[in-house]
C-alpha cells in the first residue's frame, strides 16, 4: 500500500480522495449534502440489530465509522463546498509545523470501498491505531464474494483465524476474517 497522499504534490484542479469528518454524527447529512451538490462521496456502512417501538427488532444500515466520510472532488472544490457547512472538516496529518488534509490514493480507496460494498457481516473496521501493518504480506484474495481485493495479511488479537486487512491508510482499515489458505495469494511488492 502507497502512503498517505501529500497534497504538496497535486495542482488544485487534481481529483483526490479526501478524508473528512462529519461531527456529532453527520456523515450521511453530509453525504446527501455532497450528492446534491454532485459530489461524489463514501460511506462506510454495515448492518446493526437495532431496537424500534414496542420491542421489536429491525436489521438498519448504519455508518460502520462514527463521523468518517470520504469526498472525490479537487481541493479548491472541496474547500468551497465546506465554508458552508460547519460540521464538514478534514481529517489531517502533521506535515512539519502545520497539519495538512489527508488524501487516500485512487486505486487504494477503491480497494476500500470494494471491500465494504460487500456489506459481509465478519468484517471488522479498525482504527489506524489498532493494527501494525509494517508486519504484514501484501495479498490479493482470489476466491468468493472478495475476490480481487488487495490487502495486507495479518493477524490481530481480536483472533487467531487469517485476516486481509483493506486500508484507507492513516484512517481507517477493514478486516476480512477468517479467510482460508486457497483464498490467498501473496503479491510481490
Amino acid at each position: 500500500m502507497t502512503n498517505v497522499g501529500n497534497l504538496s504534490n497535486y495542482t488544485d484542479a487534481d481529483m483526490l480522495w479526501f478524508a473528512m469528518s462529519a461531527t456529532f454524527g453527520r456523515e450521511l447529512k453530509a453525504k446527501a449534502f455532497l450528492e446534491k451538490n454532485n459530489v461524489e462521496c463514501f460511506v462506510p456502512m454495515r448492518y446493526e440489530i437495532a431496537k424500534v417501538r414496542d420491542g421489536k427488532k429491525t436489521r438498519q444500515l448504519v455508518p460502520a465509522v462514527k463521523n468518517l466520510i470520504f469526498v472525490h472532488t479537487t481541493r479548491q472544490r472541496i474547500q468551497s463546498l465546506k465554508s458552508g457547512v460547519e460540521y464538514l472538516q478534514y481529517h489531517t496529518r502533521p506535515a512539519g509545523v502545520r497539519r495538512v488534509p489527508i488524501t487516500v490514493p485512487e486505486y487504494q480507496m477503491q480497494q476500500f470501498i470494494a471491500a465494504c460494498n460487500t456489506f459481509n457481516e465478519k468484517l471488522i473496521y479498525l482504527a489506524p491505531d489498532e493494527i501494525n501493518l509494517q508486519e504484514g504480506t501484501p495479498v490479493r484474495i482470489v476466491c468468493g464474494s472478495f475476490d480481487g481485493i488487495e490487502g495486507t495479511f495479518v493477524r490481530i488479537e481480536k483472533g487467531k483465524r487469517k485476516k486481509v486487512v483493506v486500508l484507507a491508510e492513516g484512517i481507517a482499515a477493514v478486516i476480512i476474517a477468517n479467510l482460508n489458505d486457497g483464498y490467498i495469494q501473496v503479491l510481490d511488492r
